[in-house]
């Protein structure tokens, strides 16, 4: 049942106003308030357009559990001009650990609000899924559950271009990008796009994880001098969310200490808790056989990331920019080129999918400097 400042489209979509931003908080948004949390300074074009702010409520579901009925939210946000017609530009949002650090609340979502005054300040369709678990949505947190987020970014797509319908607006043209946990969601994301024959101009992300045993298993076996504090968390919402919907009961506490696990349990489950009681030392949080390679691949967690947790083993027809920054201290280098050297190393002379530097930049400056990198591009593609 919708709410009296709902707006329904279908038996399964509404959608309500949230807010409208012009383009001196847009401004802002790229001259201050990204240079502050993302630590870099970029160049940005400025926004030119106001932008109307929607959370749209929509009916999904749950692959990993048999197909179960789900409602979930995203942003849609569309520029205040006289335009009928618009590009669009879905983006996938990072790792977060508010249950609202997500599209559809933008306030407390700094990575979205940059994507808006960078797109549709200019003029650029802007929708981004909340992820089930996150948002409004009941579930638990489906973090890095692949099907999962397919079906959430896909569904997110269909209900916004229902909403557009209603509005006699258009968006014929689809872009996809996201960071970080965003860019695992990207490519998978694309996946299912292709897979249902729905054209994708172009895919962008930024310090992708697209093959996220590869991730782990580095941060558990050749740590870096600058891997970051909060790594320990991925194994923490991770193998929580994998228990959940791949239905493993006990998978969190076989791989997290039995001090951790309560304190663990709460920070997935969004209780209160003291984040000063997560250890920032993995060996601490991670039971000591998990530091032997061979246990980590043969465990019931190993064996699910390894399996379940990559996005880019098929014949990729998009063209995709896989961004990477050489001082990120989540995604390696050979990480985030990974998606082009499996393309290239199974012989599909694909030059469409390109693993591009950012420089010496952090995981939250690869981001802030790519962006604007894929805003140029995606214009070439209009």
């Amino acid at each position: 049942m919708a709410r009296a400042d709902q707006v329904q489209v279908t038996s399964g979509v509404s959608y309500e106003l949230i807010g409208r931003w012009d383009a001196d908080k847009l401004n802002q948004i790229l001259k201050t308030d990204t240079p502050k949390f993302f630590g870099v300074t970029v160049t940005y074009t400025p926004a030119r357009n106001a932008v109307r702010l929607y959370r749209v409520t929509y009916a999904s579901v749950i692959p990993e559990m048999g197909n179960k009925p789900t409602i979930a939210t995203g942003l849609l946000a569309i520029p205040d001009t006289s335009d009928t017609s618009f590009p669009m530009f879905s983006y996938q949002h990072g790792t977060v650990y508010g249950k609202e650090q997500v599209p559809s609340f933008p306030d407390q979502s700094p990575e979205t609000q940059l994507a808006l005054a960078q797109f549709a300040g200019q003029g650029y369709v802007v929708i981004g899924a909340d992820y089930f678990g996150m948002g409004q949505s009941k579930e638990p947190e489906g973090y890095m559950v692949k099907g999962s987020h397919q079906q959430a970014t896909y569904d997110m797509v269909m209900a916004s271009r229902a909403v557009l319908d209603q509005m006699k607006l258009t968006a014929p043209k689809l872009f996809i990008g996201g960071w970080s946990q965003g860019g695992f969601v990207t490519m998978a994301f694309l996946e299912k796009l292709e897979s249902a024959g729905v054209p994708v101009a172009a895919a962008a992300t930024a310090s992708a994880p697209a093959d996220v045993f590869v991730a782990l298993s580095g941060f558990l076996d050749f740590p870096r001098k600058n891997d970051a504090d909060w790594v320990p968390t991925l194994f923490i919402l991770s193998s929580f969310a994998f228990e959940n919907y791949y239905g493993v009961p006990g998978l969190a506490r076989s791989l997290l200490n039995d001090a951790y696990y309560d304190v663990s349990r709460k920070a997935y489950e969004k209780q209160p808790f003291d984040a000063a009681q997560i250890p920032t030392d993995l060996r601490k949080l991670v039971r000591t056989e998990y530091f032997d390679p061979q246990f980590f691949a043969a465990s019931a967690y190993g064996r699910l990331v390894l399996e379940k947790a990559n996005a880019y083993r098929w014949i990729i027809r998009s063209p995709v920019r896989n961004y990477y920054g050489e001082a990120d201290e989540a995604i390696s280098t050979g990480l985030g080129q990974i998606v082009m050297t499996y393309q290239r190393a199974i012989g599909s002379g694909n030059t469409k999918i390109e693993a591009i530097s950012t420089g010496q930049t952090s995981h939250r400056g690869t981001y802030a400097t790519a962006i604007p990198q894929w805003k140029t591009w995606f214009d070439s593609l209009k």
